[in-house]
């Protein structure tokens, strides 16, 4: 199993095996590491990912997508053509300004992908893509900095401002990329009127070591933000994370002490390991 305390959850309608088998079949570095009714596990693109049955309540959001840094014009066809066979295209496969290739579409389970046949130096070709907009457009810079502070091992490795226009304040970032204990995230901005935003439907899971850690990322992502129950929270930019215990996957795997864990974590809105390790 990769080794890598935050990666991306997806929150799908009792879809995610049948999701997790689609996208094993489109990437040719995607396998099913770990399985259970409610959550699927496998690598992809270099990352962990999480799909997580949780019925209707949310649904995957456009505000926060996946960017694809494919290896040829081949695999990029590949994965456009069969995504978009029950999905939709937001912009097409095609030539833009900022890359030779380039396409957004939305697959059959709503989530979105961004395609790009421009290449990235890192083992990680699978990106989460936030994108604030609306009154949050001019805020990509303020929260690349906060995720930065917080996170070790984390740098911003690229900005990209907007053009000058006088409708948008100097410094405002178009783009950017930063790394987050050594995850990589991009960011945009954009300036036109959107009908999504940030949701539950698409999160970050921070597996901790320890309680320690778990009170730190707590407290600092939760600031000015939303607390929810068993180990979710809201930041302040609306974006969710899950604070969960690295050794949560092992309790949860003893099918005798199971419930009891569940049902410990059912009355929970910060995760205690000591409450989870005596149940």
């Amino acid at each position: 199993m990769l080794s890598q305390p935050i990666y991306p959850c997806i929150w799908f309608n009792n879809q995610a095996q049948e999701a997790a088998t689609f996208y094993c079949t489109l990437f040719s570095d995607a396998k099913i590491i770990s399985g259970n009714p409610i959550v699927t596990q496998l690598s992809i693109g270099g990352i962990k990912l999480m799909l997580l049955n949780g019925g209707n309540k949310y649904q995957p959001t456009a505000a926060i997508s996946y960017y694809v840094y494919c290896s040829s014009k081949a695999e990029q066809k590949k994965i456009y053509d069969a995504f978009t066979e029950k999905g939709k295209i937001l912009m097409p496969l095609d030539k833009y300004v900022w890359s030779e290739q380039y396409a957004w579409v939305a697959d059959e389970y709503g989530v979105n992908w961004q395609l790009d046949i421009s290449p990235i130096n890192s083992t990680q070709t699978i990106v989460p893509s936030l994108l604030f907009a609306n009154e949050k457009f001019t805020l990509v810079k303020e929260a690349a900095s906060m995720y930065t502070s917080i996170f070790q091992n984390s740098t911003i490795l690229l900005e990209s401002p907007h053009d000058a226009n006088p409708t948008i304040p100097d410094g405002t970032l178009l783009f950017t990329q930063f790394k987050l204990s050594g995850f990589i995230f991009n960011a945009m901005s954009s300036n036109y009127a959107h009908d999504f935003d940030f949701s539950p439907g698409n999160s970050f899971v921070i597996e901790c070591e320890n309680q320690q850690e778990i009170d730190f990322y707590w407290e600092k992502l939760g600031d000015n933000g939303r607390y929810d129950m068993c180990g979710w929270l809201a930041d302040k930019y609306g974006i969710s994370w899950q604070i969960v215990p690295a050794i949560l996957g092992t309790l949860m795997g003893d099918a005798e002490k199971a419930p009891r864990v569940i049902q410990a974590f059912l009355q929970m809105q910060k995760f205690d390991i000591e409450t989870l390790l005596n149940a």
